[in-house]
């Protein structure tokens, strides 16, 4: 039986191609039969802000109103940290500072808002950073220092050296396929442990990365991203259908064991479990 517990792990700007062909470990999963493996198209613009907004409400940018980068302001939005919450379960996040403008506090202020610990909002736990380039295996560390001593029921987990790799070598670069290979890695060491203590696991990411070393358009490589997860709740095969974005935010509800929002579509994503 779930645990109705969850971690998310959004990769900035992993896109689906590269995905499938660098990550190892996550493909022993696969054929291991212990994860489900999704192609998910993004919503556009295939923008950082607005998708991380779409991923954890399950609105599109013309509802939530996060159209660009530059739109600092908090959400207007039922997220799962607010539904979770709302639900009696606990929220933690390692991620971005973007994510603790959309959902605790805008602007993010460097001096007081890095480390947010037991604290009366929809993200009670953050460890927030805001360098492109910090590393993700300090992310990682950080993410198990919360699994470990605040024991969330949802954590949210968001690394950005894929998508700093692609905006300055381009996704056809020995880096960027580096990179990928590096954060493979990183889940190789995390996940195991983390499925140990009873979690679902969702990896998927925001957008993809374009061989112009950029994204925000229309093309598969902008919007066409992975879908990894680890349930017994999901079938653990290959979906050869494309999947919404979305179904982000209400799969996400219906492995937490919550209520999604009004806002959200109706959960169908194929190959959950009756």
């Amino acid at each position: 039986m779930s645990n109705n517990r969850l971690i998310m792990i959004v990769v900035d700007a992993l896109r689906f191609e590269t995905a499938c062909s660098h990550m190892g470990f996550m493909q022993h999963l696969v054929e291991q039969g212990k994860v489900a493996r999704y192609e998910v198209k993004s919503e556009v613009p295939s923008l950082s802000r607005p998708l991380y907004e779409t991923i954890l409400t399950g609105t599109p940018p013309l509802v939530h109103g996060i159209v660009g980068n530059g739109v600092v302001r908090l959400s207007t939005q039922e997220s799962l940290f607010h539904l979770a919450r709302r639900s009696g379960k606990t929220t933690a996040a390692a991620a971005y500072y973007w994510v603790s403008e959309l959902y605790n506090h805008a602007p993010f202020r460097h001096g007081v808002d890095r480390i947010q610990l037991a604290k009366d909002a929809p993200i009670e736990n953050g460890l927030f950073y805001f360098e492109d380039h910090y590393p993700d295996s300090h992310l990682f560390a950080e993410a198990q220092w919360l699994v470990s001593e605040k024991n969330p029921d949802f954590l949210y987990i968001h690394p950005m050296n894929v998508d700093d790799d692609g905006h300055k070598f381009t996704a056809n670069s020995v880096q960027y396929r580096n990179r990928v290979l590096a954060t493979d890695a990183l889940l190789a060491l995390t996940l195991p442990k983390w499925m140990d203590l009873g979690y679902d696991i969702i990896v998927t990411a925001d957008h993809g990365m374009t061989v112009d070393g950029n994204h925000g358009g229309n093309t598969t490589n902008d919007r066409h991203v992975p879908l990894f997860i680890a349930s017994k709740k999901v079938k653990p095969i290959v979906q050869n259908q494309i999947v919404s974005q979305l179904q982000m935010a209400p799969l996400a509800c219906h492995l937490l064991g919550i209520h999604p929002s009004e806002a959200m579509v109706p959960l169908l994503i194929p190959g959950l479990v009756d």
